[in-house]
């Protein structure tokens, strides 16, 4: 081991540096280095990761030789861009960062977009909207689209054109030996149908390719109620999702109105129930069918629902984006809403001491439910809800937090289905729920075949099948 004044630096990350410097043109840090610790963060601070050696890459020969070197010197190696799926330290590793690799280009005559492994879905937002056109990007801007779509991608409009892997075209990967290939549906269309869902064990995409739709306007928004319309907003909309039609996207929250400046001071950290929609429909057709649950809603305290371009919908939707910070999720997937899932949800959800910002009820279904006949594995598509909650760590103390959320996550799962889904899980120990049995022995089929190695050990990692499978 290498030392001086707060530096430890062992020889085999001393020697991946070295291994690495003569060819990779990005910055290559080692602990004690300037940079160093800022490189090693990622969005979720929950997870402090002391790597052995940090790569930043500058282009996709950078990606080649980390593989290469990693592989070489059995040092294992973490992929991160902007950090929001990392789940699992990379204590000793080699962490490659692609966040620098963020091209985005727009080809408008065919719709499709091309990207860089560190684009983040506000990038290609705002390169889409200019030209009336929209992605099967995710609830937050921030993540990045990449690591976001290999986990499935379930979009503000998946219920109108299913999920964002579903509009993968092509892509370009480094493999576990530093070859980059191409990979489509006639192209190595076995790791084409892997990297639809089955996340980062595959190698590393250095681009991606995938359709954008044409939506000029959108309607969407998030507008707030009395949180004593909760239960009741709650069951009427179980009710109204069986006849919700596909151009609209759907989901009820119960939360504490965050002290953003986008939301009224005079709301700021008061209960509510918030409706989300967005749709490619004009406002009264919007309005006409939320009808239902805008009458059992009441008086909104907020109305967000309006027509605007994809990339201000985006926002209006969502929310401001959540700075990082270490938090916990929950997800549970149902085939159907009982009263007591519902009375649980809101007995949770506006408990006057609950941890989460906040606990959502969604519709998933449409689109997403009618794969082609290539889909890749994202998904147990036949589920049409989930819940799901989220809540941060506001105190180094975080019994407070874990005591009631294992709680509720127990008394959640003694109703569902055992499924999960890729992007949302953040118990590496069910990354197998996240398929169904069948897409989840064929993807460890392909995992064989493309890294037998065991190279690729992503937060959620499916391991190659036994060579005599």
């Amino acid at each position: 081991m290498i030392t001086g004044p707060d530096v430890a630096v062992t020889a085999r990350a001393a020697e991946a540096a070295a291994g690495l410097r003569p060819d990779f043109a990005g910055p290559v840090l080692l602990p004690g280095e300037p940079g160093y610790d800022e490189a090693r963060t990622g969005w979720n601070r929950t997870i402090d990761s002391t790597p052995a050696v940090i790569a930043v890459a500058r282009s996709r020969s950078d990606v080649q030789v980390a593989v290469r070197v990693a592989r070489r010197l059995r040092l294992p190696l973490a992929v991160q861009s902007t950090g929001h799926g990392t789940l699992v330290p990379a204590d000793g590793a080699l962490l490659l960062k692609l966040s620098g690799l963020d091209e985005v280009r727009i080809d408008v005559a065919a719709r499709t977009a091309t990207v860089g492994p560190g684009a983040t879905w506000h990038q290609v937002n705002r390169a889409t909207a200019e030209h009336g056109l929209a992605s099967l990007a995710g609830r937050c801007g921030t993540v990045g689209v990449v690591g976001y779509t290999l986990g499935g991608g379930a979009a503000w409009l998946s219920r109108t054109f299913g999920y964002a892997a579903d509009s993968v075209l092509a892509a370009e990967v480094v493999t576990a030996t530093g070859e980059l290939v191409g990979t489509d549906a006639e192209t190595n269309p076995d790791l084409f149908w892997a990297l639809r869902g089955g996340g980062g064990n595959f190698g590393i995409v250095t681009s991606l390719t995938f359709r954008l739709y044409d939506a000029p306007s959108v309607f969407s928004g998030l507008s707030f109620f009395p949180a004593d319309r909760g239960r009741a907003l709650l069951a009427a909309y179980r009710d109204w999702t069986r006849t919700e039609p596909e151009a609209l996207n759907t989901a009820v929250l119960l939360l504490r109105v965050p002290p953003a400046p986008v939301f009224p001071t005079a709301l700021h950290g008061r209960p509510v129930v918030a409706l989300r929609a967005t749709g490619l429909v004009d406002e009264p057709t919007g309005r006409a069918t939320l009808r239902p649950l805008l009458d059992v809603a009441g008086e909104p305290l907020l109305d967000g629902f309006a027509l605007r371009d994809f990339a201000a919908a985006s926002t209006a939707t969502n929310g401001p984006d959540a700075p990082p910070m270490p938090h916990r999720q929950l997800v549970q997937l149902y085939d159907r809403i009982d009263d007591d899932l519902l009375d649980l949800v809101v007995g949770e959800g506006l408990r006057p001491d609950a941890p989460y910002a906040f606990v959502e009820l969604r519709h998933w279904g449409g689109a997403m439910a009618r794969p082609g006949p290539d889909a890749g594995p994202a998904g147990h598509r036949q589920t049409p809800y989930s819940v799901l909650a989220v809540a941060p760590y506001l105190a180094p103390d975080r019994a407070a937090v874990d005591v009631p959320v294992d709680r509720f996550d127990d008394a959640l799962a003694a109703r569902a289905t055992g499924g999960s889904f890729l992007n949302l899980l953040t118990d590496p120990a069910r990354t197998a729920t996240a398929f169904t049995p069948d897409n989840h022995r064929r993807l460890r089929r392909i995992k064989r075949r493309w890294d037998p190695a065991d190279v690729f050990r992503p937060s959620h990692h499916i391991p190659p099948a036994p060579a005599d499978t």
